[in-house]
């Protein structure tokens, strides 16, 4: 039995650690490939280490540019891949540009195809990920949806015989992190002489936040008003656009600063008086963790966070103020995102089948 991981970007080798931590206990034949679309080793080598991911038996080194030239690169390279190491499965993650490149790669080898983390749907055709996405769904053999919402937009696409309900692999990554940094300092508080409850987390990196320099500066001004400090874990790309277009990442309120490992992110997030952000992972795992969250768009995919009020959709600099200084949520004892067991029942039902 032999399944080919591919991977390329942070929240996809988050979700790839417990899936070859479950196909080795199988005994699996389990081949991982970096495309390399995230290259920075605080975005990716960092992750292999911390998660304890065996290290990629292939490396295709394709770096960044354009959606064109970047899918184009992983496709011309993933075909040979393929062809050499002949996959039961090719088993790709979330919505990515690694994503859609090793889903056409496979279908067109006629290597059976898994999507894990499918079913998700922000119903903005303008988001790259959601053209990703959907092309992968309708192209896979079986999807393994996270939630039952994400399997219902399946169903309502007319893929509901190939869709299995697994749960949320980064649910069990992060009740794993949780348990190991529980009661431990955090390196970003200590660096920083920051107060426990008294700082945000930011991440902002789409390109609809990101590549028009008018929205980008709104959003930083919005942060650097903020009633605390405010920790922007800066993606290169995002301290490359700022630079580009003068806007300083650190002033008032605002602390720039480089990625952090996934533990360190994990610590930070649970002493925070809050996350505001523009990702998909980082909303989950600030519920995960029962930090209030805000989000910086007009959707999102993890509309669970939304129904019960960890999570705030916010776009303007006065809304972004008022979803990041609201009253903490009611408690909930809510797991919309499974049992930490998602990874074992994605590899059971692969070998099964």
């Amino acid at each position: 039995m032999k399944i080919i991981s591919v991977v390329g970007a942070r929240p996809q080798f988050v979700k790839l650690a417990p899936i070859a931590k479950a196909a080795a206990v199988a005994g699996v034949d389990h081949v991982i490939v970096h495309t390399g679309q995230h290259y920075d080793p605080m975005l990716s080598d960092v992750f292999f280490q911390d998660l304890g991911i065996p290290q990629p038996t292939v490396h295709l080194g394709v770096g960044s540019g354009s959606h064109g030239v970047q899918t184009g690169a992983m496709l011309g390279a993933l075909d040979a891949v393929f062809d050499e190491h002949q996959p039961d499965w090719v088993l790709v993650y979330g919505d990515t540009n690694s994503t859609v490149a090793a889903a056409l790669s496979a279908v067109k080898l006629h290597f059976k195809l898994a999507h894990l983390e499918a079913g998700l749907r922000s119903f903005n055709r303008q988001m790259p990920e959601e053209h990703n996405r959907v092309l992968t769904d309708h192209a896979a053999d079986v999807l393994f949806a996270p939630t039952s919402v994400a399997a219902g937009h399946l169903a309502n696409e007319g893929l509901a015989d190939r869709t299995v309900v697994v749960g949320d692999v980064m649910t069990d990554v992060l009740m794993l992190i949780r348990d190991q940094i529980s009661g431990k300092p955090s390196a970003l508080v200590t660096e920083l002489a920051l107060a426990p409850d008294g700082y945000y987390v930011a991440t902002i990196h789409r390109a609809e936040n990101t590549d028009d320099p008018g929205r980008l500066r709104q959003i930083v001004d919005g942060l650097a008003e903020l009633d605390l400090p405010v920790v922007l874990l800066a993606h290169p790309r995002v301290v490359a656009k700022a630079a580009e277009h003068a806007i300083d990442l650190t002033s008032g309120s605002l602390i720039g600063h480089a990625p952090l490992a996934y533990p360190d992110l994990l610590a930070a997030v649970a002493l925070s008086r809050g996350v505001i952000t523009d990702s998909g992972g980082l909303q989950k795992e600030a519920f995960l963790l029962r930090i209030p969250c805000t989000t910086v768009r007009t959707e999102t995919e993890w509309v669970e966070t939304v129904d019960l009020g960890w999570n705030v959709l916010a776009n303007t600099k006065e809304e972004i103020a008022a979803a990041a200084t609201r009253a903490r949520p009611a408690a909930t004892d809510a797991a919309p995102y499974g049992d930490g067991d998602a990874a074992t029942r994605t590899v059971e039902w692969l070998i099964s089948h």
